[in-house]
């Protein structure tokens, strides 16, 4: 009798399993025909998907089946794809996620074979594509801050992907998050981004104007112009800080490099002339301080004065020349000539500065 009962615990122990691994065969069935092509409203491709989630849950919970691979993989199949459709319920999708992480790990631990790689690879893409366009709904909602948290979720998940780390950059930009776009893009340039350039331009212009971090700016900098030494655009930011800095010898040998590379640059041309206007500018304060009765200290000044107008004059000229719309150096011109008494120049220059509608600069006092 012990023998029959025995036979018979054995038989329903058996059907038992079989039961629990048909419901991966189920699974597969399920993930088949979710997967054809055809007219589906999202109600029902979201039933049919859970629905073929609750088998994997019945072959998760079997002791015999919940150790093959393809119970995990079809698992994650389902869960990342309900991630990847369900755009209205941001709720069911996250809690998704995990499920298919779960599965996913737990698939990659049992497949020793590599039979499910596919699945596993699929399942992985799918919840990478899900985090990818709840981010860009996010963005296109601006709801930045979200659309931001997904970003750098996807940057976590795809450490190699450059598109990912400006998507995340550009994002947290909207909300002036500044050291979190200076972190993101410079991360896509260490990846090698195509757009490395222009990445650099925005987080050097951003410490500088935004930031208001001098340090990591100049640091930024330099290490752009060591990569694109060419760019005129570092070229010009670093001269426009060596003459913020006071640093007009650095300056000059900085313009002149790049008047070398490109003498009918007007901008670079009239930047030059600026390093010996704004020195006479400088004197004139320090003259009008001295009292009149030095006038061997007054005329010292004077003359460098002059000096530096002089040395300015032909810079101003060549920018004028190169791009006649550039008022700027009409405007410094027509100072310059009033400061040396030059009336025929001044005139000339005067008309032309009226026919452009321009506004006199303040000139150095003679």
């Amino acid at each position: 009798m012990k023998k029959v009962v025995l036979s018979m615990l054995l038989i329903g122990a058996a059907t038992y399993a079989n039961a629990q691994k048909s419901e991966v065969s189920k699974a597969k069935n399920t993930w088949a025909l979710a997967s054809l092509p055809g007219a589906k409203t999202l109600d029902e491709t979201l039933k049919s998907l859970e629905d073929g989630l609750k088998t994997t849950d019945n072959a998760i919970a079997n002791e015999k089946s919940k150790i093959m691979p393809e119970a995990w993989s079809y698992r994650a199949l389902f869960a990342s794809r309900i991630s990847f459709v369900d755009s209205l319920n941001i709720a069911n999708a996250v809690a998704k996620d995990k499920i298919a992480e779960e599965a996913i790990a737990k698939a990659k631990e049992l497949d020793t074979k590599g039979s499910e790689k596919d699945n596993i690879k699929e399942a992985e893409q799918t919840l990478s594509n899900a985090l990818r366009n709840r981010a860009i709904f996010a963005y296109n909602k601006k709801d930045f801050k979200s659309a931001l948290q997904f970003f750098n979720e996807l940057t976590v998940k795809n450490p190699q992907d450059t598109s990912t780390f400006v998507n995340a950059g550009v994002t947290a930009k909207q909300i002036n998050d500044y050291p979190e776009m200076v972190k993101n893009f410079k991360k896509a340039i260490d990846l090698g981004s195509k757009d490395s350039e222009s990445l650099y331009s925005e987080i050097i212009s951003t410490e500088f104007s935004q930031v208001k971090d001098t340090v990591a700016g100049t640091a930024l900098l330099e290490a752009a112009l060591a990569k694109y030494p060419e760019n005129s655009y570092f070229s010009g930011m670093q001269t426009d800080l060596y003459i913020k800095q006071g640093n007009v010898a650095k300056a000059q040998e900085s313009l002149a490099k790049l008047i070398a590379k490109d003498g009918k640059n007007a901008s670079y041309q009239y930047a030059m002339g600026d390093t010996y206007y704004k020195q006479a500018l400088d004197l004139q304060g320090k003259r009008n301080k001295i009292d009149p009765k030095k006038k061997k200290e007054f005329d010292e000044v004077t003359l460098k004065m002059k000096g530096f107008i002089d040395q300015a004059l032909p810079y101003y000229k060549k920018a004028y020349e190169l791009d006649p719309k550039m008022v700027s150096a009409l405007e410094n011109l027509k100072v310059i000539y009033a400061f040396k008494d030059d009336k025929v120049n001044y005139e000339a220059t005067k008309k032309l500065l009226d026919a452009q509608n321009g506004t006199p600069a303040a000139a150095p006092k003679k």
